[in-house]
């Protein structure tokens, strides 16, 4: 299936605020429940251990990413790091509910961070879940790249797949988030009503859903781009490929300066 270049409403500069921490609180939620990125643990903790890194820069965090169901694991691993949130419209009320509910060792970046070019001053891993597919091949190249010249190992990691299974499974997720709101806290009046009365968060997770699908990078073209990202004269480790035994693997690309 070839990729589409489509537009997400969660991305638009004229999505109102409330649609989309309503649609970011559902996907962190319904990704920790449903524990999809446990996957990754064996290959994030592998990158950190590489690196002697216990610091982690998530990037394009959205409403927290799966840290609360994948620090254990990661812990079971041997491996508790530190994570800072970042995004360039960050959802502070969720950031702060992760940072309480983490007890410090997952905070949050208040200002907008570009992803393509960190601040100096947050150091660490560079991971970023679910998000990667946001951004056309030039721009994700530029997050590899500056990664490669900050010397910083990486991790991206994909819940959606670019295949038939995953477009019909995703087509499930407005139903899915009727039954799992009531569970999302803090509960918020204003996702409820834009989940039941005027249904409008529900819709946006349909549509952002099956096009996160179709603009999904596969392996390949994950490791291409990470080479295209890579100057000759860097030394620099890029793997990347599927994990999981689930009806949609995770997809993964992961690297770290090799000397």
């Amino acid at each position: 299936m070839r990729r589409y270049t489509l537009f997400e409403i969660e991305d638009q500069p004229w999505c109102p605020g409330v649609v989309r921490d309503g649609v970011t609180d559902y996907l962190a939620h319904a990704i920790s429940v449903g524990r999809a990125y446990a996957p990754a643990a064996p290959l994030l903790a592998r990158v950190l251990e590489t690196t002697s890194e216990q610091h982690i820069v998530d990037l394009a965090a959205g409403g927290g990413g799966p840290w609360q169901s994948l620090l254990p694991d990661l812990e079971a691993l041997g491996a508790r790091p530190t994570v800072r949130l970042t995004d360039y419209t960050p959802n502070r009320n969720a950031f702060a509910a992760i940072e309480r509910s983490t007890a410090g060792q997952v905070s949050g970046e208040r200002h907008a961070v570009d992803a393509r070019a960190i601040p100096s001053d947050l150091a660490g891993i560079r991971t970023i879940f679910s998000a990667l597919h946001h951004f056309a091949p030039h721009d994700a190249r530029a997050i590899l790249a500056d990664a490669v010249a900050s010397g910083r190992g990486f991790a991206a990691f994909e819940a959606t797949h670019r295949s038939d299974k995953a477009l019909l499974l995703t087509a499930l997720a407005p139903i899915i988030a009727l039954f799992l709101t009531p569970a999302i806290r803090p509960v918020r009046i204003s996702r409820l009503v834009f989940t039941y009365l005027i249904p409008i968060i529900p819709l946006v997770i349909l549509w952002d859903g099956l096009v996160s699908c179709l603009r999904t990078y596969t392996p390949n073209e994950l490791v291409a781009m990470a080479h295209e990202a890579t100057p000759p004269d860097a030394s620099y480790h890029w793997e990347a490929g599927e994990a999981g035994d689930g009806p949609i693997p995770v997809t993964y690309l992961i690297g770290w300066p090799s000397q």
